[in-house]
């Protein structure tokens, strides 16, 4: 049985910019120690991120023009912390732990699986340093390669226009969601493939909804969508 930590400890600024110590108790040593981890997948349940409903096969009965969805956790909890720490304050030790509970969450998958992070604004990466969701994608596609070799990252979706959804409300994220990804230059469908969509966060659905029309105009048979975090579960 799982050691579960409940997770009360009052960060300090250090714990939050010490890239090793746990965002979760403030242990040092680890970014997130196992402890915390444990409790994080101890509180698993996967639910929907369109309509909330709790399932475990990661197929909706209410929003049947989803596919397999898998989410990690509530942003409001723990996960909603590494997320942040990791795209705000560039804390990229985090990169690792954030992919190792998207590997716990994901079933496995057997044949060529290519994973398609959605991809970040540009302005964004500048900003930080660093692009979130492709870092993210290429640590999972490792962890999965020391057991099955088929796992490769490709940036096959493209930003067409600069949008800020940050703060905007639901209408206005989906109608720039609309317009908001491209395919990359040369970019070539393995209908005999599975893709997964990989994000951070699912707030209004739009960017993944956009990103996921996209990927299946373009003629991809099988997806998978990847989140690991949901803004407001309950």
């Amino acid at each position: 049985m799982r050691n579960i930590v409940k997770i009360t400890t009052i960060l300090s600024p250090f714990n939050l910019l010490a890239p090793h110590s746990c965002r979760g108790c403030g242990l040092i040593g680890e970014p997130l120690c196992k402890r915390c981890k444990n409790y994080i997948l101890s509180q698993y349940k996967n639910h929907c991120p369109n309509c909330k409903a709790e399932n475990k096969t990661g197929n909706c009965p209410n929003c049947k023009n989803l596919p397999e969805t898998f989410v990690v956790g509530n942003r409001q909890e723990l996960i909603g912390k590494l997320i942040s720490d990791f795209k705000f304050s560039s804390a990229r030790a985090l990169v690792t732990p954030l992919a190792e509970l998207l590997d716990e969450t994901l079933p496995e998958i057997t044949g060529n699986v290519k994973i398609i992070p959605l991809p970040t604004i540009p302005k964004h990466i500048r900003a930080r340093g660093l692009d979130h969701t492709y870092l993210i994608a290429k640590k999972l596609a490792k962890l999965r390669n020391k057991l099955n070799k088929s796992y490769k990252t490709e940036k096959l979706l493209l930003r067409a226009k600069n949008t800020v959804q940050v703060g905007s409300d639901a209408k206005t994220r989906n109608s720039q969601a609309k317009t908001a990804y491209k395919l990359a230059k040369n970019a070539k469908i393995d209908k005999k493939a599975t893709y997964i969509l990989l994000d951070d966060v699912w707030t209004t659905g739009a960017s993944m909804k956009s990103a996921l029309k996209k990927l299946r105009k373009a003629g991809a048979k099988k997806i998978i969508i990847a989140l690991l975090a949901v803004n407001r579960l309950n």
